[in-house]
C-alpha cells in the first residue's frame, strides 16, 4: 500500500488500528517493577498487559491518571488532543519505541546515544518563549521539558536490545505553584517507558552506571567550548573516561528523512488546515501587512493546529524581494503584490506554504504574465516528487533554473551572464517535517524515495534597475508548495491552498 499517497482521511484510517501504544507482538518488556508507589495511567496498564511482561506493578492507586498534572498534554488529562496510546499528537508509544530501536541496531555494538533536553530561552530579562524540546530528542522520546537528558543503550544485536534511560525533574509541588506542573520521574517510567529513570539533580552519580561498557558514545551536545570542555563534556568524561564520541545526527537523519504515515498525517492536517487559511486569506481585502499575518496565526489556533511553525513572511510591494522579510509592518497597495510565506504546525511536525497574490484581488497583465512562468515551474517539479523519477533536490533545482531561464527569455529577459543568479538565488527546495529546515546536515543529492518530505518553491524577483523589462521591475513572486515524495504520483500536502490565476481571482467575485 503506497501510504504516502493516501488522503488524510485514508491515512487515519489505516492508522488506526496502530492507535494502541504497544502491538502484542512485541517482546521488549518497557515495565520495570516500581522501588516505590506511583500511579498507573491507563496507557501504563495497557502497556503491561499487552507486552506479556514478566513483572506485575505490585501497587494500585485510588488517583486517576486524569486528575493528575503533567508536564505536557497525555491522553488521560487532554483526551481531545491525543488518542489512547498517543504520547504526542498523532505518534504512538509504539512508534517512538520503534524509532529508538532502529537507531540503536544502527550503531555500533557497546555504543550509546547521549540526548540532552533543549533549554529554555529567554525574550529579556524574566520574559521566556515557549518551551520547545531539541528536534531529536522529540522524535526519540516525545518528552518535551526542559532539564532533562536522555540516554539510548545498545544492548545487542536484535531490534529492541536497547535500554531507555531518562533524567528528569521529580515532582516538586513549590517549585511547580510558580513555573506549572512538570510530569517527575515516576511519569517518566510510566507514561514514556523509559526503562531506568532518576533525578536530573543526580546525573553525576547516574551516568556512569548507564554508561557502563560503552565505548562509543553518539551525541551533538558541545563537549567543548572555544576549546575547553563544557560542563556536559565533563560530565561524559567523568562518566566514560574510555569512551570516544562521535556525531549523532547523520544517524538520526537517516531515520527522521522518511516519514511514517503516521508522520505524514500530521503534516498533512498542518498542511491542509494552513492551506484554508490561506485561502481565507486571499479572499478579503488588506490594508496592513500584520493583519493579515495575525488572520492567519489566528486561523491556525482555530483550526485546530498548534499555531504558527515559524514567523511568517507577509511582503507588500518590492519587500517581496527580501526573501525572509519578517517584519511584516508595512501598508498593503492595491496595485502591488503580496508575498506571504507561512504555515502552522500540528503535533510539532510543520508545513512550509508560500503564496502571492494581487493585493487588489487581480492581476494585472505583467503580474499574470511573470505569475503564470513561475507557476508553470512549480506545477512541473511538483509532478517529478515520486521515487519512479529517480531524482535528487540538487537535480529539481537544476531543472527549476533551466525552466525558468526559458519562460523569462519568452517574456524579454535577458539571461545572460549572472542573471539567474539574481532572479532566482535560492534554492527550490528543501526537506521539512520536525523543522522548517528538516534533517539539517542531509545532503540535497539523496535520491528522492517514497516517504521523503520537501518543499518546491520557485521564485523570481525582479531588482527595480534597467537591466530588466520595465513591466516587471520590483515584482517578487515565490509560489511553495509542502509535498511528500510517493512511489509513482506525489502527495502535496497543502493542496487547499489555491495558486492558479483564475481562482485567485474568483475568490473575491
Amino acid at each position: 500500500m503506497k501510504l504516502c499517497q493516501l488522503p488524510l482521511r485514508q491515512l487515519e484510517r489505516h492508522l488506526k488500528p496502530h492507535s494502541k501504544p504497544f502491538s502484542p507482538q512485541l517482546t521488549r518488556h518497557l515495565s520495570t517493577t516500581p522501588s516505590s508507589p506511583r500511579f498507573l495511567n491507563q496507557s501504563s496498564a495497557c502497556i503491561a498487559s499487552r507486552c506479556n511482561s514478566r513483572f506485575a506493578r505490585p501497587y494500585s492507586t485510588a488517583i486517576p491518571a486524569s486528575s493528575l498534572l503533567f508536564g505536557q498534554p497525555v491522553h488521560e488529562t487532554h483526551p481531545h488532543l491525543l488518542a489512547a496510546g498517543e504520547l504526542t499528537p498523532g505518534i504512538t508509544a509504539q512508534e517512538y519505541h520503534e524509532r529508538r530501536a532502529a537507531l540503536c541496531q544502527s550503531l555500533p555494538p557497546n555504543s550509546a546515544v547521549l540526548l540532552p533536553a533543549a533549554t529554555l530561552q529567554y525574550r529579556s530579562g524574566a520574559v521566556f518563549f515557549p518551551f520547545r524540546q531539541e528536534s531529536n530528542f522529540l522524535y526519540l522520546t516525545g518528552f518535551s521539558e526542559p532539564e532533562s537528558l536522555a540516554v539510548l543503550k545498545r544492548n545487542g544485536d536484535g531490534f529492541g536490545d536497547y535500554t531507555f534511560y531518562l533524567y528528569c525533574r521529580p515532582k516538586d509541588p513549590k517549585a511547580e505553584q510558580w513555573n506549572g506542573p512538570w510530569s517527575g520521574v515516576d511519569a517518566a517510567r510510566d507514561v514514556w517507558n523509559a526503562d531506568e529513570t532518576g533525578d536530573i539533580g543526580r546525573v553525576e552519580s547516574l551516568l556512569a552506571h548507564a554508561l557502563n561498557g560503552v565505548n562509543r558514545i553518539f551525541t551533538d551536545a558541545d563537549l567543548t567550548k572555544y576549546g575547553v570542555p563544557t560542563k556536559f563534556g565533563n560530565l561524559v568524561r567523568s562518566a566514560a573516561p574510555n569512551a570516544t564520541t562521535a556525531p549523532l545526527k547523520p544517524h538520526v537523519n537517516v531515520l527522521r528523512a522518511v516519514k511514517s504515515p503516521a508522520e505524514i498525517a500530521n503534516m498533512r492536517r498542518a498542511g491542509q488546515a494552513s492551506g484554508r487559511a490561506l485561502t481565507e486569506a486571499m479572499r478579503r481585502p488588506w490594508k496592513y501587512e500584520k493583519e493579515l499575518a495575525a488572520f492567519l496565526e489566528y486561523q491556525y489556533q482555530m483550526s485546530g493546529l498548534d499555531g504558527q511553525a515559524y514567523i511568517p513572511v507577509v511582503a507588500g510591494g518590492h519587500k517581496a524581494l527580501l526573501i525572509h522579510y519578517v517584519q511584516n509592518n508595512g501598508m498593503l497597495n492595491d496595485s502591488e503584490f503580496v508575498l506571504v510565506d507561512a504555515g502552522g504546525e500540528y503535533g510539532t511536525y510543520i508545513t512550509d506554504i508560500t503564496r502571492t497574490w494581487p493585493v487588489s484581488g487581480k492581476f494585472t497583465q505583467p503580474q499574470k504574465d511573470l505569475y503564470n512562468a513561475v507557476l508553470r515551474a512549480q506545477r512541473s517539479l511538483v509532478s517529478l516528487c515520486r521515487a519512479s523519477a529517480n531524482i535528487t533536490l540538487d537535480k529539481l533545482h537544476h531543472i527549476t533554473e533551466n525552466a525558468l531561464r526559458d519562460q523569462l527569455q519568452q517574456l524579454g529577459f535577458d539571461m545572460s551572464g549572472d542573471a539567474m543568479g539574481i532572479l532566482f538565488p535560492h534554492h527550490v527546495g528543501h526537506y521539512v517535517g520536525l523543522d522548517v529546515h528538516d534533517v539539517p546536515g542531509y545532503p540535497r543529492n539523496v535520491i528522492l524515495k517514497e516517504g521523503h518530505c520537501v518543499t518546491i518553491e520557485p521564485g523570481i524577483y525582479v531588482p527595480d534597475n534597467e537591466r530588466w523589462p520595465k513591466a516587471f521591475r520590483g515584482l517578487g513572486i515565490r509560489i511553495e508548495d509542502s509535498v511528500c515524495v510517493g512511489d509513482d504520483s506525489p502527495l502535496i500536502l497543502t493542496t487547499e491552498a489555491v495558486k492558479e490565476v483564475d481562482d485567485i481571482e474568483a475568490l473575491r467575485d
